[in-house]
């Protein structure tokens, strides 16, 4: 393995100033306190772990509402018991010298109704045959399952959808992260609106790529507005099937949203590549879609998935990317920039303990020290 000094040259992402490349992707890890979805003690021991000096952290998915939630363990920023829990993560990744943006999150048709309060799970449109998959399933209390059925929302309920992202973008300030991010992929609630295999609305939410797009503006307006557009990013998923998704016609929808996101000066754009679904290798022909997308959108680009150090200096060198992000590396290397840095081994990850709720698999990781010869 070869380290990469591309990933070890400054870059600024909107208003943010980092030091190197190699940022921490999104981590779903389960390990919030419950029943009230406050990160804790744990969750600040593993976000200080792998906090680098000049890098960026982007939050594990955070839920933006107590009806968003579909994910056990899942964190939340819609109470002050949360601000208080998420302000402690922070300071603490700052003390490291590093920074740390929150990604918001409404998991949408992917939910159970033991997860929302009793509230029922919510759609761009209703689809029976996502719920009566067996394959589909969320984390509830009680083990996996499969999701509620679930309703579409209903014209005049979205805005107060968007008013939900307002409000979490505003506690997201007050825990003191230096920006945000939408979780815009992986088959959650702005993604079924994106894509037309879950979007069969027919008002101005649903049919031409610039209704189904509607929700996604709307809300990056929304965050702009507590934020300013400099520290706000989007995440989506191009050509992504994870949780039932499809569209008739990706190239155009992602072309489409590419260019729609250029009107705000974002911090930055995330892809996920397909490559990885979910936690998972696919297989997947026709290069990255960092490469397909970097000619519509004008700004910082980010990408995850899949990617090793010596690619990840590759797609930076040709341009294609302005960083990458690591998730599965960062899950047992809490010291990857430094590692990534030193050309030293990295430690596999243990698949088995990604969605479960201590510290085994978590905060056990240890940083590199060299093997001593007996």
């Amino acid at each position: 393995m070869k380290a990469s000094n591309a990933l070890f040259t400054p870059t600024a992402l909107g208003a943010l100033r980092l030091k190197h490349r190699v940022i921490m992707a999104p981590l779903t890890r389960s390990r919030s306190v419950q029943p009230d979805s406050v990160p804790g003690d744990l969750m600040r021991e593993y976000y200080e772990q792998r906090a680098s000096d000049g890098g960026l952290i982007i939050t594990e998915a955070t839920n933006i509402s107590l009806t968003s939630r579909g994910w056990l363990g899942a964190p939340g920023l819609y109470s002050d018991q949360q601000v208080e829990g998420w302000k402690k993560i922070v300071s603490a990744v700052h003390a490291k010298g590093g920074h740390m943006f929150a990604q918001l999150w409404h998991s949408g048709r992917s939910s159970h109704t033991s997860m929302t309060g009793g509230a029922t799970p919510v759609s761009a449109s209703v689809d029976p045959t996502y719920w009566q998959n067996p394959n589909h399933l969320v984390s509830v209390p009680g083990g996996w399952v499969q999701p509620s059925p679930h309703r579409a929302l209903a014209l005049e309920e979205i805005a107060g959808i968007v008013a939900d992202y307002r409000e979490a973008a505003r506690r997201a300030m007050a825990a003191g992260f230096e920006g945000v991010e939408l979780h815009a992929a992986n088959g959650y609630l702005v993604d079924q609106f994106l894509q037309d295999g879950s979007n069969k609305r027919t008002d101005e939410y649903g049919g031409s790529l610039e209704n189904r797009v509607r929700l996604l503006s709307e809300i990056v307006h929304a965050l702009a507005s507590v934020w300013g557009a400099d520290r706000v990013a989007v995440r989506i998923g191009p050509y992504g099937t994870w949780n039932g998704m499809s569209d008739s016609n990706p190239d155009a929808l992602f072309a489409h949203v590419a260019t729609e996101l250029n009107q705000f000066g974002l911090a930055y754009l995330h892809l996920i590549e397909p490559r990885v679904s979910g936690s998972d290798d696919v297989q997947s022909s026709g290069g990255l879609a960092a490469e397909r997308l970097r000619p519509f959108f004008k700004g910082k680009m980010i990408a995850a998935g899949g990617f090793e150090p010596d690619t990840a200096e590759q797609a930076i060198l040709t341009g294609t990317l302005d960083a990458v992000a690591f998730g599965r590396h960062f899950v047992s290397n809490p010291d990857l920039p430094q590692r990534i840095a030193e050309y030293l081994e990295l430690t596999p990850y243990d698949r088995s303990t990604f969605y479960t709720f201590d510290e085994v698999g978590y905060t056990d990781y240890p940083v590199y020290a060299p093997a001593v010869a007996v």
